[in-house]
């Protein structure tokens, strides 16, 4: 899984190669679990490890084509958000609203109107959630680059204004979706595969060309370690994280659809406190909480391990209280062990 990093220093120009100590020259192990590639071994181990203590302890309800697929269509919503929120984290930016935007966008998606101006053409359903997500998006990164309002701020006002917003225009209750076309379409299949996960599967691919094969991911990359940099160099850094925040948007509308066709009902309630979720996925999978460093294949398996860890507790009946205690003891770990490699990675000052 490949991932981009930079420590460039207050002119802008490459580092210079470091010196590397007799210690960790010494010590392969330690300088291969320090990279990109370590990085992403030992997410695998967890998630095999995960793997094997469902198999012991659910037998044959865990270990079968159909329990996986469950897996993969519960990790789709949260992973679909997940390559959006990783863009934004490794441009040193937050967005908590994702969940509150997903249940906005379930609801407009879902208004009497919108489903009888889509009942011969589904697709507008479609649009019409992604507009939303795309407008919340461009609202958020208008405030942040150029209101010059703190992401944390900023994201966490939409938070309530779109959960609010949701609640005026739905009236509080549950408005059912009765396009037949549009749940034949995202409750189908194709090659056996249901279409949810191919979406998951096309976010997660696009999002990672466009982050590892792009310049754009670059520059992502460059705001994350040293905006100043980053505009010296001739990034135009405030137009650069609107498109950052439109991207986050944008991936909370096609999460949204992908709710509506799991619950087929669109409502004020979708998505309370999935953006714990999503940002705990991105940061476990190995994006630098304070930018700079991103890897979407880290990301997906960050949402796998969650996804696989929630099966796990399911299929053993045991308590969800008991799922958020290790779901935190994981990311406490996950921050932990970034902190102590990025403390390592430091040139120093000597």
């Amino acid at each position: 899984m490949s991932e981009q990093t930079t420590t460039p220093d207050a002119s802008g120009a490459p580092d210079a190669p470091e010196k590397t100590s007799g210690a960790s020259a010494a010590n392969p192990v330690k300088r291969f679990f320090a990279s990109p590639a370590g990085r992403s071994v030992g997410l695998v181990v967890a998630l095999l490890l995960l793997i094997a203590v469902g198999a012991i302890t659910a037998g044959e309800n865990f270990m079968n084509v159909d329990n996986f697929f469950v897996i993969v269509r519960y990790a789709a919503v949260i992973g679909v958000m997940a390559i959006g929120m990783t863009f934004v984290i490794t441009a040193g930016g937050i967005d908590l609203s994702v969940g509150s935007v997903l249940g906005l966008s379930s609801v407009i998606a879902t208004l009497g109107a919108i489903q009888t101006a889509s009942a011969g053409f589904w697709p507008l359903m479609v649009f019409v959630a992604i507009a939303v997500g795309v407008i919340a998006g461009l609202t958020n990164g208008l405030i942040i680059a150029y209101g010059k309002v703190v992401a944390f701020i900023a994201t966490l006002a939409m938070l309530v204004g779109a959960r609010g917003l949701a609640e005026v225009i739905s009236g509080r209750s549950t408005q059912v979706v009765n396009n037949q076309g549009f749940l034949d379409f995202f409750r189908g299949d194709f090659l056996g595969v249901d279409w949810i996960v191919w979406i998951f599967v096309a976010v997660a691919i696009a999002g990672w060309f466009l982050f590892n094969r792009t310049t754009f991911g670059r520059r992502t990359v460059a705001i994350g370690g040293n905006p100043t940099a980053a505009r010296l160099a001739g990034v135009n850094v405030k137009r650069h994280m609107v498109y950052l925040y439109i991207i986050s948007g944008a991936c909370a509308g096609i999460a949204a659809l992908i709710t509506l066709s799991r619950t087929t009902a669109g409502t004020s309630t979708h998505g309370q406190l999935v953006e714990l979720d999503v940002i705990a996925a991105v940061v476990v999978g190995g994006t630098l909480l304070v930018g700079g460093r991103g890897t979407i294949g880290g990301t997906v398996l960050g949402v796998m391990l969650f996804a696989v860890l929630v099966n796990v507790f399911t299929q053993n009946n045991l308590s969800s209280s008991w799922q958020l205690v290790a779901k935190g003891v994981i990311i406490v770990v996950a921050v932990m062990l970034q902190q102590r490699l990025a403390n390592r990675q430091a040139p120093s000052t000597a």
